[in-house]
C-alpha cells in the first residue's frame, strides 16, 4: 500500500493541533475565565495547614496578595471557613496591554477535628500568609492523670 506524504502531513497536524488544545487546557486549569468569575481551583486553593499543639489549633493559608479587608473567616460548628476576594483594577487615566492577574473570589471550608472556643479565636496576615489560632474547648483539652499506688 503506497501512502502520500500529504496523508502523514494532515496526520501530524491533526496530532499537533490536539496537543496545543491540551496544553491550553492544563495552563488554563486553577485560573480565572473572565473578569470577576470564581477561581476554578477547586477545593485546594488556598492551600491550608492544620496543627495541634495539644491546647490549641493552629491554621495556616497561603493567602498572596490580600489583606485582613479581603479575607473573612467564619467558624460554625467545628467547621472554620475561609473565603475571600481579590479586584484587580487599572488606575484612571492609564489602560492594560497586557492583563495576566484577574479578579476572583473563593471559599474554602476545613472541618475541625475538635471542639473549639470561638470567643479566643483570633486571626492575623502577614507577608501572604494568613495564620488563625483556635483555642480548644475546655472538654477537648488533653488531661494529665495520675497514677496512684495502693
Amino acid at each position: 500500500m503506497l501512502t502520500l506524504w500529504n496523508d502523514f502531513d494532515r496526520s501530524f497536524t491533526a496530532l499537533d493541533d490536539f496537543r496545543r488544545r491540551m496544553d491550553w487546557l492544563f495552563e488554563d486549569y486553577g485560573h480565572t475565565l473572565g473578569r470577576g468569575r470564581q477561581l476554578n481551583r477547586g477545593s485546594t486553593w488556598p492551600r491550608i495547614t492544620l496543627e495541634d499543639d495539644g491546647g490549641r489549633l493552629l491554621a495556616r493559608a497561603e493567602v498572596p496578595g490580600l489583606s485582613e479587608k479581603d479575607i473573612e473567616l467564619n467558624l460554625n460548628q467545628n467547621v472554620l471557613t475561609l473565603s475571600g476576594a481579590r479586584e484587580v483594577k487599572t488606575p484612571e487615566g492609564y489602560s492594560a496591554h497586557r492583563q495576566e492577574r484577574s479578579s476572583y473570589r473563593f471559599s474554602r471550608s476545613i472541618s475541625l477535628p475538635c471542639t473549639v472556643d470561638p470567643e479566643k479565636a483570633g486571626a492575623t496576615v502577614k507577608d501572604g500568609i494568613l495564620t488563625v489560632t483556635l483555642e480548644k474547648a475546655a472538654e477537648a483539652q488533653p488531661r494529665q492523670i495520675t497514677v496512684k499506688a495502693k
